[in-house]
C-alpha cells in the first residue's frame, strides 16, 4: 500500500451493457431539443465529426453551436446493431 497511489483512484471497469447506456443518455439529451443538454455529454476533450457538416468541433462552445443548428431538425438516434468494444481507459 502506498500512500502516493491511493486505491480510491483506481478507475472503474465499464460493462457493455453501460457503454449501451451511453447511447441512451445521449439519445435522451437529443430529445429534449437543448443544445447545452447535448453539448454537456461529451467529455471535456472530446472530438465531434459532425453527420451533417465537414468541421470537426473540439470544444464545448464548437459542439453547442453545431446542436443548436442541428436540433433544429428534431433528430433522433437508433441503434440497428451494436458492437462495444472496450480497452484500458476508453471504450466505443
Amino acid at each position: 500500500h502506498s500512500s502516493v497511489m491511493p486505491e480510491a483512484n483506481k478507475p472503474q471497469a465499464i460493462t457493455e451493457s453501460e457503454v449501451r447506456g451511453l447511447f441512451q443518455l445521449w439519445n435522451s439529451a437529443l430529445a429534449t431539443l437543448d443544445s447545452d443538454a447535448v453539448a454537456r455529454r461529451y467529455a471535456k476533450k472530446a472530438v465531434l465529426l459532425p453527420t451533417v457538416s465537414d468541421v470537426p468541433r473540439t470544444d464545448y462552445a464548437l459542439i453547442k453551436h453545431y446542436f443548436d443548428d442541428f436540433l433544429k431538425k428534431k433528430p433522433q438516434g437508433e441503434i440497428l446493431e451494436s458492437n462495444v468494444v472496450i480497452g484500458h481507459d476508453w471504450c466505443q
